[in-house]
């Protein structure tokens, strides 16, 4: 027998009434009881760690220290040469022996997309990663509360996948990894999801903008990814957060799915154009 509020009931009799229940839904459609658990940050938690590990087991603990920021950040290492984001070139290549021509470079049209996603999985070192997955940790169970495993994820994965375009738009040829993107993806969807529910979001803004100036100001770090991001969060949150409530998981689901292929077009017109 399973104690309720009045007396017993059997086991039978609960498992009954539950599936005659409908289940707890948030603001935005998301499940209340799964969101509220965060296995989804977890996960992303534990898989940037997980890759920091076999990069470290790679490279040496060169890949965790001596870098940039005195030194507090990791070299360079062969995982993030293989899975960090580059972005294309065109126009005139200077040499050694001062000549020029033109040319174009572009590793995502030889075959190498998948860094549009292994990127935002990889760091520049231990503080790096600490920072990253910080943030993550605070506002990601926040957000995945409010939306749901799935919606959340969903989210994520676009916020940092608008990062890498934005890289592979603006950055050059130059290796750029790191979670930011879809970090400051959150951090706008964040705010958005606030104002939807008439919460208050001054803070959360004050700490995007101090965010926005450190990306700036402090050198090397990805103005591009960060902002590219911050835009695509912030575009992706309108829909789960003001989508109606008929047929609102559609339209949630569908918004996200043009915004994925939306990235996906725009890197092939720029493939097309750089080839």
């Amino acid at each position: 027998m399973i104690p309720a509020s009045v007396g017993h009931q059997c086991p039978e009799c609960v498992r009954e009434g539950s599936r005659n229940q409908r289940a707890a839904v948030t603001a935005f459609g998301g499940d209340a009881r799964a969101g509220a658990h965060g296995y989804v940050t977890k996960g992303l938690i534990a898989i940037n760690v997980a890759m920091m590990i076999i990069g470290l087991l790679m490279s040496g603990t060169g890949s965790l220290f001596g870098g940039g920021w005195g030194g507090l950040l990791g070299g360079g290492d062969s995982l993030s040469d293989w899975g960090g984001m580059i972005g294309s070139q065109a126009g005139l290549c200077h040499f050694d022996d001062g000549s020029t021509a033109r040319c174009a470079y572009d590793v995502i049209a030889q075959g190498e997309s998948y860094r549009f996603l292994t990127s935002i999985f990889l760091h520049a070192g231990l503080l790096h990663l600490a920072l990253n997955m910080w943030a993550l940790w605070v506002v990601g169970r926040v957000i995945e509360q409010a939306l749901g495993p799935l919606r959340f994820l969903a989210l994520y994965l676009v916020a940092g996948l608008g990062g890498s375009l934005a890289v592979y738009l603006f950055t050059g040829p130059n290796l750029t990894v790191g979670a930011s993107g879809a970090i400051f993806g959150l951090f706008a969807a964040l705010f958005i999801l606030l104002r939807k529910v008439g919460r208050d979001a001054s803070q959360l803004l004050v700490l995007i903008v101090i965010n926005v100036v450190f990306t700036f100001t402090i050198s090397g770090i990805s103005i591009p990814g960060h902002l590219g991001g911050l835009a695509t969060g912030a575009i992706a949150a309108l829909p789960l957060a003001y989508a109606p409530q008929k047929n609102r998981a559609l339209i949630q689901y569908g918004a996200l799915g043009v915004m994925f292929v939306a990235i996906v077009v725009i890197a092939l017109l720029r493939s097309l154009s750089i080839t």
